[in-house]
C-alpha cells in the first residue's frame, strides 16, 4: 500500500478517492512550486476556522464573543496547527527540496501547520465537509476541553496593562530576520515606555510580536 494512502485511512481517518490530492497537501513548493500545498492551504484554513467557530459558539453559549474570539485564535494558530500535524507523525511525510529538508523545515512550526490546514482542504474536497470535520474534532477535542478559562493573547494582555497604568500602547519592532527563505526567523522587540522591553524570535512577525508580548509580560 502506498504510504501516503496507508497515512491518509489511518491517520486522517478518511478512504482516498483521489490520492494525489493528499499527495499534493504533503509537497512543500521547494519540492514542486506548481504542485505545492499553498492553495490547499487556503481552503483549509477557512474549514478548521469554521468549525472551531462552531464549536465554540455550540460549547460557551453565554461567552460574549470577545472570550469566544480568544479562544478561537488559541486553537487555530499555527502552533496548534503544527501540534496536530506532529501528533499524526506528518513531519516524515512533508515531501521537501534537498535544501529545505537539510534545513529541517518539516519540523519548523510553519511548514507543519500549513500542511496541516492543506490536508484539512484535501479532505473537504476529497470528503466533504463532514469528513473534516470529524478530523477537526478528533485532533482538537482535547485543546477544547482542556482550555479551561479563555485564554488571554499576550499582546492584548500587555496592552491592557499599559492602559491600566496611563502608559503609552506597547511598540514593536522587527530587529532581526534569519533563516532560510522557506523558514525564516524574526526577532521582534516590544517596549513599553515606564514598563522595560523584552524581544523574542518566531516564524512570522506575528509570532514573534507574540512571543516578545510574553516576554516582556514574564518579567513583569
Amino acid at each position: 500500500m502506498n504510504s501516503v494512502d496507508q497515512f491518509v485511512r489511518e491517520a486522517l481517518g478518511h478512504q482516498p478517492r483521489d490520492l494525489h490530492l493528499f499527495e499534493r497537501a504533503l509537497t512543500h513548493s521547494s519540492a514542486n512550486s506548481r504542485e505545492s500545498y499553498e492553495r490547499l492551504e487556503f481552503l483549509g484554513d477557512r474549514v478548521l476556522g469554521l468549525v472551531i467557530a462552531r464549536w465554540l459558539y455550540d460549547s460557551y453559549a453565554q461567552e460574549p464573543e470577545g472570550q469566544l474570539s480568544k479562544r478561537y485564535n488559541a486553537l487555530v494558530n499555527r502552533e496548534s496547527c503544527a501540534d496536530v500535524g506532529r501528533q499524526i507523525g506528518l513531519p516524515a511525510l512533508i515531501r521537501l527540496g534537498k535544501q529545505a529538508r537539510e534545513d529541517g523545515a518539516n519540523r519548523s512550526d510553519n511548514v507543519v501547520g500549513d500542511v496541516v490546514e492543506a490536508l484539512l482542504g484535501a479532505l473537504l474536497i476529497d470528503g466533504g465537509m463532514e469528513v473534516a470535520e470529524a478530523f477537526v474534532r478528533r485532533n482538537w477535542a482535547d485543546a477544547i476541553q482542556h482550555q479551561g478559562r479563555a485564554p488571554q493573547h499576550p499582546k492584548s494582555q500587555l496592552q491592557e496593562l499599559a492602559a491600566a497604568r496611563d502608559l503609552k500602547a506597547p511598540a514593536y519592532e522587527v530587529v532581526g530576520r534569519s533563516g532560510a527563505h522557506h523558514a525564516p526567523v524574526f526577532t521582534v522587540k516590544v517596549s513599553v515606555k515606564g514598563l522595560g522591553e523584552a524581544q523574542a524570535d518566531g516564524g512570522s512577525k506575528q509570532d514573534a510580536e507574540t512571543a516578545a508580548a510574553a516576554a516582556l509580560l514574564g518579567q513583569l
